[in-house]
């Protein structure tokens, strides 16, 4: 592969710069290179606290073709571990499920505890010898995952090396500190799911910006218009946009739902929509929020996981069903009036004459900031 791709241009302030060539949304070998340093070099999301609701609860996740395991142990801690027993390399958990005792190999029944640790390993010395003098039970554990839950987001850092999580996101903990609060998911309604055939950078690039707003959300733009909104952009860090006319959803009787505690006024009229690098995406208003794990699952295949949650439960408020109904169907119409969008550039992305693209300084700046942290850490990939 080429490693001198034209990234200065892209490394460029805002007003000059190009965006990412067309190799890094097109290109297997780029898409494997993007893998180990963007996705699996800083904190990626990979599902959510909410699916392993229980002690004892596991899922299984493929992580761009790394089998891993969720879990949520005794304590009520979840950890992530590779899926994969010490020792032969069998899959050990092929589907959700509860684990009642410890997670058992299905080829030679070596078993580990919820915190990873080997507990058993049948015959390894022999018939009816459980232990051998050369297999060090305390070295084979499961290989744990650098993990950390964030607004029920389960992040992983797969080469172990970026700096921790509240280190490396401490201007968007300090931003949001005010929704430090529980929050709860919405039910089974209040899950969304989206396969769609583009590259899962650029479900990052237009969620950033709402430049789009007008001509894409027209139901949305009759009242967030664009003049409502302001770009966010911590170059290095994050980005995003955020309106100052969010609007709260009622129902026929007038009833909204509750506002999550203590929130100063800022967030009586506003709402932020921000892209945690590289491939989470969240948006918090006063009565609500939601969490979208992008899944990169080839050059051209993303799949969104998209989770809402709120200030209550939904087991102790049955009669906010309607209203949260009504707000997942409000989410759903927008963000599938992105689909033709992301899958329009994936498409426009074969021109072999297409430069990456310009940027408008007014309005691309969070686009821009995004596409200069890609191009800064592959560059870092590359020179290591």
């Amino acid at each position: 592969m080429n490693t001198h791709s034209p990234l200065s241009s892209v490394l460029a302030p805002v007003n000059t710069a190009n965006g990412l060539p067309n190799e890094h949304y097109v290109d297997p070998r780029v898409f494997d290179e993007e893998k180990k340093s963007v996705l699996f070099a800083n904190w990626s999301g990979i599902g959510f606290g909410k699916d392993i609701p229980e002690p004892g609860d596991a899922k299984p996740v493929d992580f761009l073709g790394m089998p891993l395991l969720l879990v949520r142990d005794r304590t009520g801690e979840i950890g992530v571990f590779q899926n994969t027993c010490r020792h032969r390399g069998m899959i050990l958990v092929d589907k959700p499920q509860k684990i009642r005792g410890a997670i058992r190999c299905p080829y030679h029944s070596w078993c580990y505890g919820l915190n990873g640790a080997l507990r058993t390993t049948p015959h390894v010395g022999g018939p009816g010898q459980n232990t051998h003098e050369d297999v060090d039970m305390d070295k084979l554990g499961l290989i744990r995952i650098r993990s950390h839950i964030w607004r029920d987001v389960i992040f992983v850092n797969v080469d172990g090396q970026a700096p921790d999580f509240a280190t490396a996101h401490a201007g968007l903990l300090e931003r949001w500190q005010e929704f430090e609060t529980p929050i709860h998911h919405g039910g089974e309604g209040s899950s969304l799911k989206l396969e769609v055939a583009t590259n899962w950078k650029l479900a990052v690039e237009n969620y950033c910006e709402s430049y789009h707003l007008p001509w894409v959300h027209p139901g949305l733009n009759s009242y967030s218009r664009l003049e409502d909104h302001y770009n966010i952009e911590e170059r290095g860090q994050y980005s995003g946009q955020g309106t100052l006319v969010y609007r709260q959803l009622t129902d026929e009787g007038g009833a909204k739902l509750p506002d999550f505690a203590g929130l100063s006024g800022q967030w009586d009229e506003g709402a932020e929509y921000i892209a945690v690098y590289p491939n989470v995406l969240l948006g918090v208003q006063r009565d609500h929020s939601f969490a979208i794990v992008l899944e990169p699952k080839a050059c051209s295949h993303t799949v969104e996981h998209i989770e809402l949650y709120y200030a209550q439960s939904e087991r102790d408020t049955p009669e906010l069903d309607g209203l949260r109904a009504s707000n997942a169907q409000l989410w759903k119409t927008v963000f599938e009036e992105d689909v033709f969008v992301v899958e329009g550039m994936q498409k426009g992305r074969h021109g072999i004459l297409f430069d990456g693209g310009r940027f408008s300084p007014a309005m691309d700046g969070p686009t821009h900031n995004f596409h200069h942290w890609v191009a800064t850490q592959v560059q870092k990939g590359r020179a290591a």
